[in-house]
């Protein structure tokens, strides 16, 4: 999306030359602090406390800008920490490990005797991490001197943000500049409405009081395939149904996706691709959906005891009072900005989930230190062509870069080059050699343009290719640098041979 440092949009204005003189008030005393005021305002106030919000108050602080982060629910880290991405995780693991124990550590050795599962531990083990880790936040703002507001944030005028304060009453804030960063929220699915105890959110499928004899998960994308996997793996009957014809969402190479739903086939997960949901009632119990194919139009219904809803995410800006000040949103409700983040409001840029680009806490994260960086030194980095994602079931899936249905798409001469777990030392002795990296490289000058990876420990390896692709590596470069063994790297390095020469050990 932008050129130089910042990735830059086809059609967007150039960055614009930075002049000492626009440098915001930076040397200020630490030692001043207290809510600022209209005659010596905030340098930068950040309505969200989330991921992207919380990184680009840090940064702020730590460039010597006074800086203030507005955020209502009471507890840093956004839908990310306190309802997404930390706590699936921990559910993740913990289910994981519940499954191994049940169905893998015998054949290892492991005798484990009676079995049985502590839901109650299990959620407390889970909320646990998000406490410590929120409050971490909040003691890395104490560090660097940024003041926390807990309250409702919306625009008074474009430098100044009222509070409705979550202990009462209301203040004022005025800052220099201003980023929005409020996340996202689920997208609600017409005419099913979601209680968070039978029909359930991603929110409400954190917190299940007990395991759902049989579930249904509506969305085949990310968040619906883990939360699946993890009540699947607790003993729970998980059905997909997904509108399209294939799972992973967006950004995944069409032929892991394809091993990925055969290996969750395997695992017990059931798919009912190329289905469309038309409706929902709960009876006798049950949550009983009604279904037609998507292409065909053949009706069916399916029942459950909890039905998941994962169909996406949508940006939050209700309640900013955007139309006061004149920020405009896109058709998808999402914040218009320019290549430097700036919204059409001077002085008030966006980042994350309210703006363009894939909702994934990384890539706010990214922008909101870009974002800062923008306001002190003129220039910023964001490199959207290596944000890497990942899904955390078991064995992960991640990528990074193009698939290779986009680079048909856009007419790319590219070469493939794929290596196989089930041909690596360590995850043979692991006994988890399930899955393949597969590289996607430019034919004529070996540049690596994606990878695609499915097995274990995918999530961490991903980063080797994010890299490779931020620099412009060869295949060969990452062939040629030599890799740790016995290790799941050594996949990776394979892999990148087979793509331009011959993998070794396959």
């Amino acid at each position: 999306m932008f050129s130089g440092l910042v990735a830059r949009r086809a059609g967007a204005t150039p960055l614009k030359t930075f002049q000492p003189s626009t440098l915001p008030h930076v040397l200020r005393s630490s030692a001043v602090r207290g809510l600022a005021t209209a005659a010596e305002p905030y340098d930068v106030v950040v309505i969200g406390g989330g991921p992207g919000g919380y990184v680009a108050a840090i940064k702020a602080a730590q460039l010597g800008l006074k800086t203030a982060c507005v955020e209502k629910r009471g507890s840093l880290g956004g839908t990310c920490l306190n309802v997404g991405c930390i706590p699936s995780k921990a559910m993740l693991n913990n289910s994981h490990l519940y499954h191994q124990a049940a169905h893998d550590f015998k054949g290892r050795g492991i005798e484990v005797g009676s079995l049985s599962l502590n839901l109650a531990t299990m959620l407390k083990a889970k909320d646990s991490s998000v406490s410590q880790l929120t409050k971490g936040i909040e003691g890395l703002f104490k560090k660097n001197k940024v003041d926390y507001v807990k309250g409702a944030g919306s625009f008074a005028s474009p430098t100044s943000v009222s509070v409705k304060l979550n202990e009462g009453g209301e203040t004022q804030l005025e800052a220099k500049n201003i980023i929005i960063a409020t996340g996202s929220e689920v997208t609600p699915f017409p005419g099913i409405e979601i209680d968070e105890e039978q029909i359930v959110s991603s929110t409400g499928a954190l917190s299940l009081q007990k395991v759902p004899e049989k579930m249904i998960v509506i969305g085949g994308g990310v968040i619906g395939l883990e939360m699946g996997s993890v009540w699947s793996r607790l003993g729970s009957k998980v059905t997909v149904v997904e509108f399209l014809g294939a799972i992973g969402g967006a950004g995944m190479d069409g032929e892991i996706g394809k091993s990925f739903q055969r290996t969750l086939e395997k695992q017990g997960l059931k798919f009912k691709l190329g289905t469309k949901v038309v409706g929902a009632e709960k009876k006798d119990g049950k949550v009983v959906l009604n279904v037609e194919g998507a292409k065909d139009g053949k009706k069916d219904s399916l029942d459950a005891d909890v039905v998941l809803v994962a169909i996406g995410r949508r940006p939050v800006t209700s309640g900013l009072n955007l139309e006061a000040i004149g920020v405009e949103v896109d058709n998808r409700g999402r914040i218009i900005v320019d290549d430097q983040y700036n919204t059409t409001c001077k002085g008030i840029k966006c980042i994350g989930d309210a703006t363009f680009g894939p909702m994934l806490a990384h890539k706010a994260e990214e922008e909101g230190i870009a974002a800062v960086e923008i306001i002190v030194k003129g220039h910023g980095h964001v490199n959207y062509q290596a944000i890497p994602s990942v899904v955390y079931t078991h064995p992960e899936v991640a990528w990074v870069g193009k698939n290779e249905e986009e680079l048909k798409a856009d007419g790319v001469e590219y070469k493939v080059g794929k290596f196989p777990f089930m041909a690596n030392s360590r995850a043979k002795t692991n006994q988890d050699s399930e899955g393949v990296v597969k590289f996607l490289v430019e034919k004529s000058t070996d540049r690596v343009l994606g990878v695609h990876i499915i097995g274990p420990n995918a999530g961490e390896m991903i980063a080797s290719a994010t890299l490779a692709i931020e620099y412009q590596a060869s295949a060969e470069d990452i062939a040629r640098t030599c890799h740790a063994h016995p290790t799941l790297s050594e996949a990776f390095k394979e892999a990148a041979m087979a793509s331009y020469d011959k993998a070794i050990h396959f």
